[in-house]
């Protein structure tokens, strides 16, 4: 089992920033993926970012595409989501989930946007953004 903990959301006005963090209990194999995901109340889950320890690239989609930035620190098994320029629509509970044993490009891939693909997944952070 791995257990992945996310932090640092909060309550931040329109156009203020957020570093969310995803912290995971150990390395599960020798690559693995983070994504990122958000649900707003009464939506589907939504797919915001992906990255893999492959160094392979990362993917975001378009909605925040030039405001958030994905991260990876390999040594101490932690993925960082940076979000700037926040929106109220950006208002959401965050999840990060992991990817065991990606394979190439596994990010660049349609499937890296299934929640169903990822085996473990975090509690959840809030993020409130008042206008």
């Amino acid at each position: 089992q791995v257990q992945l903990v996310e932090s640092g959301g909060g309550l931040v006005q329109v156009g203020g920033s957020l570093r969310l963090s995803c912290a995971a209990s150990r390395r599960t194999s020798n690559y693995y993926a983070i994504a990122w995901f958000r649900q707003a109340p009464g939506k589907a889950r939504e797919w915001i970012s992906c990255i893999s320890s492959r160094g392979d690239g990362t993917t975001s989609a378009d909605s925040v595409k030039g405001r958030f930035t994905i991260s990876m620190d390999n040594d101490k098994n932690t993925t960082s989501l940076q979000m700037s320029s926040l929106q109220p629509e950006d208002t959401a509970v965050y999840y990060c989930a992991l990817e065991v044993a990606p394979g190439h490009y596994f990010c660049s891939g349609f499937i890296a946007r299934l929640p169903a693909e990822y085996e473990f997944w975090g509690q959840g952070t809030q993020v409130t953004v008042s206008s």
